[in-house]
Parts: structure tokens; sequence; C-alpha cells
């Protein structure tokens, strides 16, 4: 089945260029899942329910890549979810991302946009090495909540220092540090964020 995908990013805006353009590609209204949230936003729960429901052999279509992914780090890793459960993809206004004809060229750019992921990934990592050594040579303090053990204390600074960088998502920072969700926001609270997190939602 072929199913399509569309989003705003506020209540106000609205779907119809993006639907019109998915019911012209033939995708039944019933097979649109919308959401209107921001790219910023990690839950979305239309998409969700999309990426739970789809099976071996369906397509997901979008008008536009930025409709679906946040980042360059969300795309690829979204496209590894559907290439394992053998979803595959397209863009309408993009056409050298699609994988439903098994294109050559679009496996081509696909791989270069994880290897630009990756290379964002390494910059974020190096980007907070470099931090934390400028703190402790400013003598910072990088203490954590008392009782943690130095690793912990170190995954602490550093949920701060993702935060503080706003390019990966909580899931994926959990990942990393491999941590749950209420330690992240724990460590946050902690590192002295509490103001911050009352308007963070991610």
């Amino acid at each position: 089945m072929v199913f399509g995908y569309a989003r705003v990013s506020t209540m106000e805006q609205s779907l119809d260029l993006q639907l019109d353009a998915l019911l012209k590609e033939g995708i039944p209204q019933k097979n649109i899942y919308t959401d209107k949230v921001s790219s910023t936003k990690e839950v979305r729960k239309s998409l969700s329910k999309l990426l739970k429901y789809v099976r071996d052999g369906d397509t997901i279509v979008v008008w536009k890549l930025d409709r679906l992914a946040r980042s360059l780090i969300h795309f690829t890793n979204l496209m590894t979810k559907l290439k394992g459960k053998g979803v595959r993809f397209r863009s309408i206004t993009e056409p050298f991302i699609d994988t439903t004809e098994k294109s050559s060229h679009s496996e081509f750019i696909i791989n270069i946009f994880a290897a630009l992921a990756q290379l964002e990934r390494d910059i974020i990592i190096e980007r907070t090495k470099a931090g934390l050594e400028s703190a402790r040579r400013r003598g910072k303090i990088l203490g954590a909540p008392r009782g943690l053990s130095k690793k912990n204390q170190q995954k602490a600074v550093l949920c701060e220092e993702y935060f503080n960088d706003g390019v990966l998502t909580v899931t994926e920072i959990c990942e990393r540090l491999n941590i749950s969700r209420a330690t992240y926001y724990k460590y946050l609270r902690h590192r002295g964020l509490s103001g911050k997190l009352r308007s963070y939602k991610r």
C-alpha cells in the first residue's frame, strides 16, 4: 500500500498544498497521515502511528523532505528504520530521493546524507569534548548530583552540552548516553536548567 505524510508547523498553517500533491499522486485520503507540530518537536503522533503501521512492501510519500525529517541525523535514522522494515520512500518535490525503483542514484544520495549525518554527529562530539576541556581549564566545576559515579557525572555534563546544542533529540541523546528519559531530565535539573525545562518540549 502507498501512504502519504504531511506536516505543518502551527495550527494556523494549512495542509492543503501538501494534501493536494499527495492526492494527485493517487494516494487515498484515508491513507494520508498529518501532523501540526514544529519540526523541532520529537513527538509527532501521526508519524509515529504511520511508522508502526507500515509493513514490508509499503511506500511512504511526502511532498518535501523537511515535512518528514528534523535533521540529517533524523532523516538517516528514519531511512534505516524503513529499509529494515522493507518500506520504500519517495519525495514528490525531490525526485532524487526515491527508493521505490531501487535506483542506484537514490541509494548514492542517501549514502551521502548518511555520511553528512555522521559528520554532524562527530562535530557535536568534538564540540562537546572541546567545551568540557575549556571548562576544566577555566576551573569551572563540572560536578553533578551527589552520589553519582565519576562516569555518570560526566554524562550529566554531556546532557547539558547536548541540550544547549539543540541538534540531537531527547531519544538520540538517551540512546547515545545509554540513559532513560527520566534520568536525562534529572541530570538537566541538577545542572541548573530547571527554568529552561519549563518551556522545553521535545
